[in-house]
């Protein structure tokens, strides 16, 4: 059902859903090439990409890119958020682009649950929805005890059918933080119980699971720079954890794993590629800033990416971890 845009507070401007240094990078890299490989290991890097894959644009003219998921559904689609512009959009080979939902309540992370309901994360609404299957939209959580949340990012979703998603400030730039902190939070929705899983993030973003579901992989695009990695423990907490990877351009945003247990990660230059024990395998240079990804299409082996006013694909020979 199509509704009037709500109206967003004059905190929720454009410049204020994105890392500083984001925004940063992609003034500095549009002269980069659309198809360029950075490689650092050509061995692993031929097993996940083609020497003569190309990337392609799919779609442009948005105002910034985030979230995107793949829909196996209806013969398969791709929804993704372009969050300043209120709004859900959707990809096909045969339709183009097209509005899924709007408003979006500003929505950047998207993901289905294990029942295959669309979860999102929405800036503005300031909570993890689910779209259901009878297209009523409900909240899934919205509050830290009797707090709000900041402005929920991204998420991921376990076999258990818990819901883990980081809550950085990126949509409330300039308020003060109804809880005090930007924390990753486990959601059981069977038991409806709220659990912040770390608390010691400056910006916490992505977040992915490793195919087997031992380890939890967290992007901060705050200060550090960096992706860290969690044992998930049997009781649904974190131990050990520490520093997976540094990026050295820009900083990391939406992250995934794909089935062998690599780590790509979006930068200030493109994709980041990394073996599971962090080492770099590569990049693929992108001209605009990509902010998110994922896998999808027929066979699960296109990579979907969502990078500033544009989304690319790219022919790859993995698949997502799950």
């Amino acid at each position: 059902t199509m509704r009037a845009p709500i109206s967003i507070p004059r905190q929720f401007s454009r410049r204020n859903w994105f890392p500083p240094a984001v925004l940063a990078a992609a003034s500095l890299i549009g002269s980069l090439g659309a198809a360029d490989f950075d490689i650092r290991d050509r061995a692993e890097f031929d097993k996940i990409i083609a020497p003569e894959a190309k990337l392609q644009r799919l779609a442009t003219g948005m105002q910034f890119t985030e979230g995107p998921v793949w829909i196996p559904a209806q013969g398969g689609y791709l929804v993704f958020s372009d969050i300043p512009a209120d709004e859900l959009k959707k990809w096909t080979a045969k339709e183009g682009l097209t509005t899924f939902r709007k408003p979006s309540r500003n929505a950047n992370g998207n993901l289905l649950d294990r029942q295959g309901r669309l979860l999102s994360c929405e800036h503005s609404g300031r909570r993890v929805s689910r779209l259901e299957k009878d297209g009523s939209l409900v909240t899934v959580v919205d509050r830290f005890g009797e707090k709000r949340f900041n402005s929920p990012n991204d998420l991921a979703v376990k076999s258990d059918h818990t819901i883990w998603f980081t809550d950085p400030d990126y949509g409330r730039r300039g308020w003060s933080r109804d809880y005090g902190g930007c924390y990753v939070f486990r959601y059981d929705p069977q038991t409806q119980a709220l659990t912040a899983v770390a608390r010691d993030f400056d910006m916490p973003n992505g977040i992915a699971f490793s195919p087997d579901e031992r380890r939890l992989y967290v992007a901060d695009s705050g200060q550090p720079h960096h992706i860290r990695v969690f044992d998930v423990q049997p009781g649904g907490t974190l131990a050990n954890g520490r520093v997976f990877c540094e990026i050295d351009k820009g900083v990391p945003d939406g992250i995934r794993c794909d089935a062998d247990g690599r780590v790509w990660s979006s930068a200030g230059d493109g994709l980041h590629i990394f073996a599971p024990d962090g080492k770099l395998i590569g990049k693929v240079l992108v001209s605009e800033t990509p902010a998110n990804l994922c896998f999808g299409g027929a066979d699960g082996r296109t990579l979907f990416i969502t990078a500033q006013k544009s989304l690319y694909a790219l022919p790859v020979r993995v698949r997502g971890a799950h």
